[in-house]
Protein backbone atom coordinates (compact mmCIF):
# COMPACT_ATOMS: atom_id res chain seq x y z
CA UNK A 1 0.00 0.00 0.00
CA UNK A 2 1.43 3.60 -0.89
CA UNK A 3 1.46 5.61 1.90
CA UNK A 4 1.55 9.39 1.60
CA UNK A 5 4.57 11.12 2.50
CA UNK A 6 4.56 14.01 5.65
CA UNK A 7 4.44 16.96 4.21
CA UNK A 8 4.04 19.56 7.23
CA UNK A 9 5.15 19.55 10.83
CA UNK A 10 4.20 21.78 13.77
CA UNK A 11 6.48 21.94 16.26
CA UNK A 12 7.53 24.09 19.29
CA UNK A 13 3.67 24.18 20.06
CA UNK A 14 1.80 24.17 23.63
CA UNK A 15 -0.71 21.62 21.84
CA UNK A 16 -4.34 21.16 22.96
CA UNK A 17 -4.92 17.64 22.19
CA UNK A 18 -8.71 17.97 23.81
CA UNK A 19 -8.34 14.59 25.26
CA UNK A 20 -7.99 15.51 28.63
CA UNK A 21 -7.16 18.34 30.73
CA UNK A 22 -3.64 19.53 30.73
CA UNK A 23 -3.19 17.16 27.82
CA UNK A 24 -0.62 19.05 25.73
CA UNK A 25 1.95 17.61 23.11
CA UNK A 26 4.49 19.32 21.42
CA UNK A 27 4.92 18.51 17.67
CA UNK A 28 2.38 16.84 15.29
CA UNK A 29 3.02 15.58 11.90
CA UNK A 30 0.92 15.91 8.98
CA UNK A 31 0.30 14.08 5.90
CA UNK A 32 -1.97 14.98 2.58
CA UNK A 33 -4.31 17.00 5.70
CA UNK A 34 -4.35 14.45 8.58
CA UNK A 35 -2.30 14.32 11.55
CA UNK A 36 0.07 11.25 11.21
CA UNK A 37 2.51 11.11 13.94
CA UNK A 38 2.86 13.23 17.69
CA UNK A 39 5.53 13.98 19.95
CA UNK A 40 8.49 15.98 20.69
CA UNK A 41 9.97 18.43 18.39
CA UNK A 42 12.85 16.87 17.99
CA UNK A 43 10.87 13.36 17.31
CA UNK A 44 8.70 14.99 14.50
CA UNK A 45 11.67 17.30 12.96
CA UNK A 46 13.47 13.80 12.72
CA UNK A 47 10.37 11.82 11.36
CA UNK A 48 10.54 14.63 8.55
CA UNK A 49 13.47 17.08 7.69
CA UNK A 50 12.23 18.64 4.44
CA UNK A 51 8.52 18.92 5.37
CA UNK A 52 7.07 22.29 5.62
CA UNK A 53 7.38 23.14 8.99
CA UNK A 54 5.00 26.02 11.14
CA UNK A 55 6.70 26.73 14.40
CA UNK A 56 4.54 27.60 16.54
CA UNK A 57 7.24 29.05 19.03
CA UNK A 58 5.68 28.20 22.31
CA UNK A 59 2.29 29.39 21.60
CA UNK A 60 -0.88 27.56 22.78
CA UNK A 61 -2.71 25.56 19.91
CA UNK A 62 -6.20 24.16 19.94
CA UNK A 63 -8.26 22.19 17.58
CA UNK A 64 -9.91 24.33 14.97
CA UNK A 65 -13.51 25.83 16.07
CA UNK A 66 -16.73 24.51 15.13
CA UNK A 67 -19.81 26.57 14.87
CA UNK A 68 -22.25 24.12 15.46
CA UNK A 69 -25.03 26.48 14.17
CA UNK A 70 -24.46 29.34 11.80
CA UNK A 71 -26.00 31.01 8.44
CA UNK A 72 -23.07 31.80 6.52
CA UNK A 73 -24.79 31.16 3.20
CA UNK A 74 -27.67 33.56 3.54
CA UNK A 75 -25.31 36.37 5.54
CA UNK A 76 -22.88 36.09 2.30
CA UNK A 77 -25.76 36.49 -0.29
CA UNK A 78 -26.86 39.55 1.93
CA UNK A 79 -23.68 41.04 2.32
CA UNK A 80 -23.96 41.93 -1.54
CA UNK A 81 -27.29 43.02 -1.78
CA UNK A 82 -28.50 44.43 1.48
CA UNK A 83 -27.09 47.21 4.17
CA UNK A 84 -25.21 45.78 6.57
CA UNK A 85 -26.76 47.49 10.22
CA UNK A 86 -24.80 45.60 12.44
CA UNK A 87 -22.16 47.83 13.19
CA UNK A 88 -23.58 50.95 12.85
CA UNK A 89 -25.24 53.55 12.61
CA UNK A 90 -25.96 53.88 16.52
CA UNK A 91 -29.19 56.09 16.83
CA UNK A 92 -32.60 56.48 15.17
CA UNK A 93 -31.42 60.22 14.00
CA UNK A 94 -28.36 58.24 12.05
CA UNK A 95 -30.82 55.69 10.55
CA UNK A 96 -32.87 57.78 9.04
CA UNK A 97 -29.95 59.55 7.21
CA UNK A 98 -28.58 56.36 6.28
CA UNK A 99 -31.83 55.56 5.02
CA UNK A 100 -32.16 59.01 3.30
CA UNK A 101 -29.03 59.02 1.31
CA UNK A 102 -29.15 55.17 0.14
CA UNK A 103 -32.52 55.72 -1.79
CA UNK A 104 -31.71 59.50 -2.69
CA UNK A 105 -32.14 59.46 -6.65
CA UNK A 106 -33.15 55.63 -6.83
CA UNK A 107 -36.24 54.48 -9.25
CA UNK A 108 -38.98 55.07 -6.51
CA UNK A 109 -39.86 51.18 -6.72
CA UNK A 110 -36.62 50.56 -5.80
CA UNK A 111 -36.21 48.98 -2.17
CA UNK A 112 -34.11 50.03 0.96
CA UNK A 113 -33.40 46.81 3.17
CA UNK A 114 -31.29 47.06 5.94
CA UNK A 115 -30.36 43.81 8.04
CA UNK A 116 -28.56 43.32 11.43
CA UNK A 117 -31.26 46.11 12.82
CA UNK A 118 -30.50 46.24 16.93
CA UNK A 119 -33.45 48.30 18.18
CA UNK A 120 -31.60 47.53 21.66
CA UNK A 121 -28.91 49.54 20.64
CA UNK A 122 -31.03 52.28 18.76
CA UNK A 123 -33.26 52.64 21.17
CA UNK A 124 -36.35 51.19 18.98
CA UNK A 125 -38.00 51.83 16.13
CA UNK A 126 -38.43 54.31 14.21
CA UNK A 127 -42.09 55.36 12.94
CA UNK A 128 -43.96 54.43 9.90
CA UNK A 129 -43.97 58.02 8.81
CA UNK A 130 -40.31 58.63 9.82
CA UNK A 131 -39.73 55.67 7.48
CA UNK A 132 -41.96 56.64 5.09
CA UNK A 133 -40.02 60.30 4.81
CA UNK A 134 -36.78 58.70 5.24
CA UNK A 135 -37.45 56.95 1.91
CA UNK A 136 -38.96 59.17 0.24
CA UNK A 137 -42.43 57.31 -0.43
CA UNK A 138 -40.15 53.64 -1.49
CA UNK A 139 -40.57 50.45 -0.28
CA UNK A 140 -37.71 50.20 3.12
CA UNK A 141 -37.57 47.40 5.27
CA UNK A 142 -35.30 46.82 8.67
CA UNK A 143 -34.37 43.22 9.08
CA UNK A 144 -33.89 42.66 12.65
CA UNK A 145 -30.84 41.24 13.82
CA UNK A 146 -32.61 37.39 15.39
CA UNK A 147 -34.08 37.24 11.78
CA UNK A 148 -37.26 36.80 13.41
CA UNK A 149 -38.95 40.51 12.94
CA UNK A 150 -38.97 43.20 10.87
CA UNK A 151 -40.06 47.10 10.53
CA UNK A 152 -41.63 47.84 7.45
CA UNK A 153 -42.88 51.29 5.82
CA UNK A 154 -46.15 52.19 4.25
CA UNK A 155 -44.49 51.21 0.41
CA UNK A 156 -43.27 48.03 2.01
CA UNK A 157 -46.16 46.91 3.54
CA UNK A 158 -48.42 47.26 0.38
CA UNK A 159 -46.06 45.35 -1.85
CA UNK A 160 -46.18 42.10 0.70
CA UNK A 161 -50.54 42.86 0.45
CA UNK A 162 -50.28 43.98 4.35
CA UNK A 163 -53.41 46.47 3.98
CA UNK A 164 -55.21 48.33 6.58
CA UNK A 165 -57.74 45.25 6.85
CA UNK A 166 -54.98 42.30 5.99
CA UNK A 167 -55.27 39.53 8.84
CA UNK A 168 -52.34 37.96 10.30
CA UNK A 169 -50.23 35.10 8.09
CA UNK A 170 -50.46 31.69 9.91
CA UNK A 171 -47.79 31.45 12.36
CA UNK A 172 -47.08 35.48 11.97
CA UNK A 173 -48.65 38.94 13.38
CA UNK A 174 -48.92 42.09 11.93
CA UNK A 175 -48.69 44.55 14.95
CA UNK A 176 -51.23 47.45 15.55
CA UNK A 177 -51.24 50.27 16.96
CA UNK A 178 -54.11 49.69 20.01
CA UNK A 179 -55.93 52.96 20.01
CA UNK A 180 -56.05 53.14 15.90
CA UNK A 181 -55.78 49.65 14.73
CA UNK A 182 -52.77 50.81 12.40
CA UNK A 183 -50.36 48.63 11.24
CA UNK A 184 -47.15 50.16 13.71
CA UNK A 185 -44.58 48.75 10.95
CA UNK A 186 -43.46 45.71 13.34
CA UNK A 187 -44.14 42.40 11.53
CA UNK A 188 -43.34 39.41 13.72
CA UNK A 189 -41.88 36.20 11.92
CA UNK A 190 -44.13 34.82 8.88
CA UNK A 191 -45.12 38.37 8.37
CA UNK A 192 -41.69 39.91 8.25
CA UNK A 193 -40.81 36.61 6.24
CA UNK A 194 -42.99 37.62 3.81
CA UNK A 195 -41.21 40.71 2.75
CA UNK A 196 -38.17 38.92 3.15
CA UNK A 197 -38.82 36.16 0.63
CA UNK A 198 -39.79 38.59 -1.76
CA UNK A 199 -36.50 40.77 -1.16
CA UNK A 200 -34.16 37.99 -1.84
CA UNK A 201 -36.28 36.24 -4.21
CA UNK A 202 -33.60 37.46 -7.26
CA UNK A 203 -30.20 36.59 -5.26
CA UNK A 204 -28.28 34.59 -7.61
CA UNK A 205 -25.88 31.67 -6.91
CA UNK A 206 -23.01 34.24 -7.91
CA UNK A 207 -24.29 36.53 -4.74
CA UNK A 208 -24.02 33.15 -2.44
CA UNK A 209 -20.22 32.31 -3.78
CA UNK A 210 -19.23 36.13 -3.28
CA UNK A 211 -20.12 36.67 -0.15
CA UNK A 212 -19.33 32.85 1.36
CA UNK A 213 -15.76 34.05 0.74
CA UNK A 214 -15.80 37.02 2.54
CA UNK A 215 -17.79 35.47 5.52
CA UNK A 216 -15.15 32.46 5.50
CA UNK A 217 -12.51 35.03 5.65
CA UNK A 218 -13.76 36.26 8.88
CA UNK A 219 -14.64 33.38 10.15
CA UNK A 220 -11.01 32.35 9.58
CA UNK A 221 -9.62 35.07 12.13
CA UNK A 222 -11.51 33.79 15.38
CA UNK A 223 -9.56 30.05 14.36
CA UNK A 224 -13.28 29.11 13.10
CA UNK A 225 -12.51 25.24 10.10
CA UNK A 226 -16.28 23.98 10.42
CA UNK A 227 -19.28 25.25 10.50
CA UNK A 228 -23.15 23.66 10.49
CA UNK A 229 -24.84 25.56 8.09
CA UNK A 230 -28.22 25.55 9.94
CA UNK A 231 -31.34 26.29 7.55
CA UNK A 232 -29.15 25.93 4.42
CA UNK A 233 -30.62 26.70 1.44
CA UNK A 234 -30.75 24.99 -1.92
CA UNK A 235 -28.72 27.90 -3.55
CA UNK A 236 -25.95 28.04 -0.73
CA UNK A 237 -25.87 24.69 -0.92
CA UNK A 238 -24.98 24.77 -4.86
CA UNK A 239 -22.47 27.65 -4.24
CA UNK A 240 -20.85 25.92 -2.06
CA UNK A 241 -20.16 22.97 -4.25
CA UNK A 242 -18.90 25.21 -7.43
CA UNK A 243 -16.11 27.17 -4.47
CA UNK A 244 -15.59 23.38 -3.96
CA UNK A 245 -14.25 22.61 -7.62
CA UNK A 246 -12.90 26.20 -8.71
CA UNK A 247 -10.72 25.62 -5.61
CA UNK A 248 -12.20 28.41 -3.02
CA UNK A 249 -13.70 27.06 -0.11
CA UNK A 250 -11.58 27.82 2.98
CA UNK A 251 -14.09 26.24 5.67
CA UNK A 252 -15.40 22.95 6.32
CA UNK A 253 -18.99 23.06 6.13
CA UNK A 254 -21.52 20.53 7.35
CA UNK A 255 -25.13 21.16 5.40
CA UNK A 256 -28.32 21.61 7.64
CA UNK A 257 -31.11 21.41 5.04
CA UNK A 258 -33.53 24.27 5.26
CA UNK A 259 -36.88 22.71 6.42
CA UNK A 260 -38.23 25.56 5.24
CA UNK A 261 -37.74 24.79 1.31
CA UNK A 262 -40.21 21.68 1.37
CA UNK A 263 -39.02 20.79 -2.17
CA UNK A 264 -35.14 21.04 -0.45
CA UNK A 265 -35.95 18.18 2.19
CA UNK A 266 -38.45 15.98 -0.57
CA UNK A 267 -35.09 16.10 -2.85
CA UNK A 268 -32.92 14.76 -0.11
CA UNK A 269 -35.49 11.90 1.42
CA UNK A 270 -36.01 10.91 -2.28
CA UNK A 271 -32.19 10.72 -3.18
CA UNK A 272 -31.98 8.38 -0.75
CA UNK A 273 -29.24 10.26 0.89
CA UNK A 274 -28.96 10.08 4.87
CA UNK A 275 -26.47 11.81 7.37
CA UNK A 276 -22.68 11.53 6.68
CA UNK A 277 -23.41 11.68 2.86
CA UNK A 278 -20.24 13.80 1.17
CA UNK A 279 -16.89 14.18 2.53
CA UNK A 280 -14.80 15.79 4.99
CA UNK A 281 -15.46 19.48 2.84
CA UNK A 282 -19.04 19.29 2.61
CA UNK A 283 -21.02 17.24 4.55
CA UNK A 284 -24.97 16.08 5.12
CA UNK A 285 -25.25 16.85 8.81
CA UNK A 286 -29.12 16.93 8.59
CA UNK A 287 -32.37 18.75 8.21
CA UNK A 288 -33.72 21.55 10.08
CA UNK A 289 -36.30 23.30 11.27
CA UNK A 290 -37.71 26.80 13.03
CA UNK A 291 -40.36 25.87 15.15
CA UNK A 292 -39.27 28.95 17.79
CA UNK A 293 -38.44 32.51 18.11
CA UNK A 294 -36.39 35.19 19.81
CA UNK A 295 -36.14 35.64 23.29
CA UNK A 296 -34.50 39.16 22.28
CA UNK A 297 -37.24 39.62 20.30
CA UNK A 298 -39.80 38.99 22.81
CA UNK A 299 -41.59 36.12 20.23
CA UNK A 300 -39.95 32.64 21.60
CA UNK A 301 -42.22 30.57 22.94
CA UNK A 302 -42.95 30.37 26.91
CA UNK A 303 -45.02 29.22 29.13
CA UNK A 304 -44.80 32.31 31.80
CA UNK A 305 -45.37 36.02 29.46
CA UNK A 306 -42.12 37.99 29.02
CA UNK A 307 -41.79 40.92 31.75
CA UNK A 308 -40.11 44.17 31.06
CA UNK A 309 -41.38 47.25 28.56
CA UNK A 310 -43.26 45.88 25.61
CA UNK A 311 -43.29 47.13 22.59
CA UNK A 312 -46.70 49.47 20.70
CA UNK A 313 -48.87 46.50 19.32
CA UNK A 314 -47.60 43.74 21.22
CA UNK A 315 -50.20 41.27 22.64
CA UNK A 316 -50.96 41.67 26.29
CA UNK A 317 -49.86 38.53 28.47
CA UNK A 318 -47.15 38.14 26.08
CA UNK A 319 -45.88 33.85 25.97
CA UNK A 320 -44.33 34.35 22.47
CA UNK A 321 -45.69 31.93 19.50
CA UNK A 322 -45.11 28.87 17.68
CA UNK A 323 -44.30 28.51 13.84
CA UNK A 324 -46.02 24.96 13.28
CA UNK A 325 -48.92 22.80 14.23
CA UNK A 326 -48.10 20.36 16.61
CA UNK A 327 -49.37 17.63 14.12
CA UNK A 328 -47.71 18.55 11.06
CA UNK A 329 -44.39 19.16 12.78
CA UNK A 330 -44.31 15.58 14.07
CA UNK A 331 -44.74 14.26 11.10
CA UNK A 332 -42.04 16.03 9.17
CA UNK A 333 -39.75 14.80 11.98
CA UNK A 334 -40.50 11.36 11.96
CA UNK A 335 -40.48 11.41 8.13
CA UNK A 336 -36.71 12.60 8.14
CA UNK A 337 -36.07 10.48 11.12
CA UNK A 338 -36.85 7.69 9.29
CA UNK A 339 -35.02 8.47 6.60
CA UNK A 340 -31.70 8.26 8.34
CA UNK A 341 -31.59 11.82 8.73
CA UNK A 342 -30.14 13.51 11.90
CA UNK A 343 -33.30 16.38 12.90
CA UNK A 344 -32.34 19.69 14.42
CA UNK A 345 -35.44 22.02 15.02
CA UNK A 346 -35.38 25.12 17.11
CA UNK A 347 -36.47 25.19 20.58
CA UNK A 348 -35.35 28.94 22.62
CA UNK A 349 -38.18 29.26 25.24
CA UNK A 350 -39.22 26.26 27.97
CA UNK A 351 -42.62 26.00 25.94
CA UNK A 352 -40.59 25.92 22.82
CA UNK A 353 -38.35 23.25 23.35
CA UNK A 354 -40.88 21.12 25.26
CA UNK A 355 -42.43 21.63 21.42
CA UNK A 356 -39.63 19.86 19.48
CA UNK A 357 -39.17 17.39 22.72
CA UNK A 358 -42.67 16.08 22.07
CA UNK A 359 -42.15 15.64 18.27
CA UNK A 360 -38.83 13.70 19.07
CA UNK A 361 -40.44 11.66 21.41
CA UNK A 362 -43.19 10.94 19.35
CA UNK A 363 -40.43 9.70 16.63
CA UNK A 364 -38.32 7.67 18.55
CA UNK A 365 -41.71 5.44 19.49
CA UNK A 366 -42.48 5.36 15.52
CA UNK A 367 -38.68 4.26 14.97
CA UNK A 368 -36.13 4.23 17.31
CA UNK A 369 -32.39 4.44 16.72
CA UNK A 370 -29.91 4.44 19.58
CA UNK A 371 -27.34 6.62 18.43
CA UNK A 372 -29.97 9.38 16.82
CA UNK A 373 -28.22 12.28 17.63
CA UNK A 374 -31.11 14.94 17.35
CA UNK A 375 -30.29 18.24 18.25
CA UNK A 376 -32.78 21.40 19.56
CA UNK A 377 -31.10 24.35 18.43
CA UNK A 378 -30.13 27.36 20.65
CA UNK A 379 -31.98 25.25 23.80
CA UNK A 380 -31.77 28.33 25.94
CA UNK A 381 -34.32 27.99 28.75
CA UNK A 382 -33.19 24.75 29.93
CA UNK A 383 -35.26 23.69 33.34
CA UNK A 384 -35.09 20.84 35.63
CA UNK A 385 -37.84 19.34 33.60
CA UNK A 386 -36.61 20.00 30.50
CA UNK A 387 -32.90 18.86 31.45
CA UNK A 388 -34.63 15.36 32.74
CA UNK A 389 -36.50 15.16 29.18
CA UNK A 390 -33.05 15.89 27.34
CA UNK A 391 -31.44 13.12 29.83
CA UNK A 392 -34.04 10.82 29.17
CA UNK A 393 -34.12 10.86 25.18
CA UNK A 394 -30.73 11.55 24.92
CA UNK A 395 -30.93 14.40 22.61
CA UNK A 396 -28.39 17.00 22.28
CA UNK A 397 -28.89 20.78 23.39
CA UNK A 398 -27.49 22.80 20.65
CA UNK A 399 -26.65 25.70 22.42
CA UNK A 400 -26.56 29.33 21.78
CA UNK A 401 -23.28 30.04 23.60
CA UNK A 402 -22.65 33.30 21.99
CA UNK A 403 -26.35 34.31 22.95
CA UNK A 404 -25.41 34.35 26.45
CA UNK A 405 -22.41 36.93 25.71
CA UNK A 406 -23.99 39.27 22.89
CA UNK A 407 -27.78 38.89 23.51
CA UNK A 408 -27.76 38.14 27.38
CA UNK A 409 -28.70 41.50 28.72
CA UNK A 410 -31.88 41.39 26.54
CA UNK A 411 -32.62 37.91 28.21
CA UNK A 412 -32.41 39.89 31.77
CA UNK A 413 -34.74 42.29 30.41
CA UNK A 414 -37.34 40.47 28.65
CA UNK A 415 -37.43 37.34 31.09
CA UNK A 416 -35.91 38.53 34.40
CA UNK A 417 -32.59 38.14 36.55
CA UNK A 418 -33.95 34.74 38.15
CA UNK A 419 -34.24 33.05 35.16
CA UNK A 420 -30.73 32.85 34.27
CA UNK A 421 -30.24 29.82 36.53
CA UNK A 422 -31.90 27.76 33.49
CA UNK A 423 -30.51 29.84 30.90
CA UNK A 424 -27.35 28.32 29.27
CA UNK A 425 -26.86 25.80 32.23
CA UNK A 426 -23.46 23.83 30.94
CA UNK A 427 -22.54 23.38 34.82
CA UNK A 428 -25.34 21.18 35.45
CA UNK A 429 -25.86 19.88 31.97
CA UNK A 430 -22.00 18.47 31.95
CA UNK A 431 -22.66 17.24 35.11
CA UNK A 432 -25.93 14.85 33.81
CA UNK A 433 -24.13 13.93 30.91
CA UNK A 434 -26.12 16.23 28.54
CA UNK A 435 -24.11 16.48 25.31
CA UNK A 436 -24.11 20.55 24.76
CA UNK A 437 -21.98 22.07 22.29
CA UNK A 438 -21.94 25.99 21.54
CA UNK A 439 -22.51 27.97 18.73
CA UNK A 440 -22.86 31.25 17.54
CA UNK A 441 -26.26 31.64 15.45
CA UNK A 442 -23.92 34.37 13.00
CA UNK A 443 -24.94 36.52 11.68
CA UNK A 444 -27.38 36.88 14.77
CA UNK A 445 -24.50 37.18 17.00
CA UNK A 446 -20.84 37.63 16.52
CA UNK A 447 -18.93 34.95 14.68
CA UNK A 448 -15.95 34.80 17.67
CA UNK A 449 -16.20 31.60 19.75
CA UNK A 450 -13.77 33.43 22.33
CA UNK A 451 -17.21 35.44 23.01
CA UNK A 452 -19.57 32.20 24.19
CA UNK A 453 -16.45 30.71 25.35
CA UNK A 454 -16.22 34.07 28.05
CA UNK A 455 -19.96 33.36 28.87
CA UNK A 456 -19.54 30.19 29.86
CA UNK A 457 -16.23 30.17 32.05
CA UNK A 458 -17.58 33.89 33.94
CA UNK A 459 -21.15 33.88 33.47
CA UNK A 460 -21.45 37.02 32.46
CA UNK A 461 -22.91 38.97 29.53
CA UNK A 462 -21.27 41.15 26.89
CA UNK A 463 -21.76 44.29 29.60
CA UNK A 464 -20.68 42.19 32.97
CA UNK A 465 -24.31 41.26 33.27
CA UNK A 466 -24.86 38.42 35.95
CA UNK A 467 -26.11 35.34 34.08
CA UNK A 468 -26.01 32.81 37.43
CA UNK A 469 -22.26 32.12 38.51
CA UNK A 470 -23.06 28.46 39.63
CA UNK A 471 -23.52 27.57 35.66
CA UNK A 472 -19.88 28.48 35.43
CA UNK A 473 -17.79 25.54 33.79
CA UNK A 474 -14.00 25.63 33.19
CA UNK A 475 -12.00 26.86 30.17
CA UNK A 476 -11.39 23.34 29.12
CA UNK A 477 -14.80 22.12 29.46
CA UNK A 478 -15.82 25.30 27.18
CA UNK A 479 -13.01 24.44 24.51
CA UNK A 480 -14.92 21.52 24.23
CA UNK A 481 -17.95 22.64 23.59
CA UNK A 482 -16.31 24.36 20.56
CA UNK A 483 -14.30 21.29 19.30
CA UNK A 484 -15.01 17.60 20.35
CA UNK A 485 -18.84 18.41 21.38
CA UNK A 486 -19.16 20.49 18.00
CA UNK A 487 -18.04 17.54 15.95
CA UNK A 488 -20.03 14.98 17.88
CA UNK A 489 -23.14 16.70 17.16
CA UNK A 490 -22.34 16.46 13.24
CA UNK A 491 -21.45 12.99 13.97
CA UNK A 492 -17.89 13.58 13.08
CA UNK A 493 -16.12 13.29 16.69
CA UNK A 494 -13.83 10.79 14.48
CA UNK A 495 -12.37 13.21 12.56
CA UNK A 496 -12.73 16.50 14.25
CA UNK A 497 -12.63 18.21 17.37
CA UNK A 498 -9.22 16.79 19.27
CA UNK A 499 -5.73 17.12 17.62
CA UNK A 500 -4.86 13.29 17.62
CA UNK A 501 -3.49 10.31 15.35
CA UNK A 502 -5.95 9.87 12.36
CA UNK A 503 -7.81 13.30 12.59
CA UNK A 504 -7.72 16.44 10.73
CA UNK A 505 -4.84 18.79 11.07
CA UNK A 506 -7.52 21.76 11.54
CA UNK A 507 -5.96 23.96 14.25
CA UNK A 508 -5.49 27.63 15.50
CA UNK A 509 -2.43 29.26 17.21
CA UNK A 510 -3.43 31.39 20.10
CA UNK A 511 -1.36 34.82 20.92
CA UNK A 512 -2.44 34.55 24.20
CA UNK A 513 -2.71 31.24 26.48
CA UNK A 514 -6.12 30.46 26.86
CA UNK A 515 -5.78 27.94 29.66
CA UNK A 516 -3.56 30.69 31.70
CA UNK A 517 -4.91 33.85 31.27
CA UNK A 518 -7.61 35.50 33.74
CA UNK A 519 -10.70 34.26 32.85
CA UNK A 520 -12.55 38.50 32.64
CA UNK A 521 -10.20 38.66 29.17
CA UNK A 522 -10.70 35.21 27.80
CA UNK A 523 -13.35 37.20 24.81
CA UNK A 524 -9.75 39.07 23.91
CA UNK A 525 -7.71 36.43 23.55
CA UNK A 526 -7.03 36.56 19.70
CA UNK A 527 -5.69 33.77 17.07
CA UNK A 528 -2.73 34.24 15.79
CA UNK A 529 -2.77 31.61 12.57
CA UNK A 530 -5.46 29.52 11.75
CA UNK A 531 -4.80 25.78 9.40
CA UNK A 532 -7.16 23.57 7.75
CA UNK A 533 -5.55 20.19 6.88
CA UNK A 534 -2.21 21.67 7.83
CA UNK A 535 -3.09 24.70 4.91
CA UNK A 536 -2.25 28.32 6.23
CA UNK A 537 -5.89 30.07 5.86
CA UNK A 538 -4.95 32.76 8.19
CA UNK A 539 -2.02 34.85 9.41
CA UNK A 540 -2.43 37.79 11.72
CA UNK A 541 0.74 39.02 11.21
CA UNK A 542 0.19 38.99 7.39
CA UNK A 543 -2.99 41.03 7.59
CA UNK A 544 -1.78 43.62 10.00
Amino acid sequence: MEISPIDTIVINGKIATMQAPGNFIEAMAVSNGWIVATGTSTEIRDLAPRAQVVDCRGRTVVPGFIDSHCHPDMHGARLGRWCDLSQGPDTLPELLKLVRDKTQGTAQDAWFVGFGYDDLRLGGYPTRDELDNAAGGRPAFLYRRDAHLGFANSAALKKVGFDHDAPDPPFGRIDRHPETGQATGLLRETAAHAVVNLCQSEFTTEDFMSGLERVFADFATYGVTSVHNALASTQGIEAYQQMREAGHLHMRVGLLASGREDELIDAIIRSGWRTGFGDEWIRLTGVEWCPDCSTSGRTAAYYDPYVGEKIIGEPDENRGMLLYEAGDFNQRVLRAHKAGLLVGADGVGDRGIDFVLDAYEHALDHHPVKDHRLRVEHCCNVTPAILNRLSRLKVICSSATGFAYDLGDAYIRNRGADAMRYMWPHRTMIDAGIIAPGHSDSPVCHPNPMRGIHAMVNRRTSTGGDLYADEAVTVFEALQAYTILGAYAGKEENIKGMLTIGRLADFAVLEDDIFTCPHPRIAETRVAETYIGGQRIFSRSETA
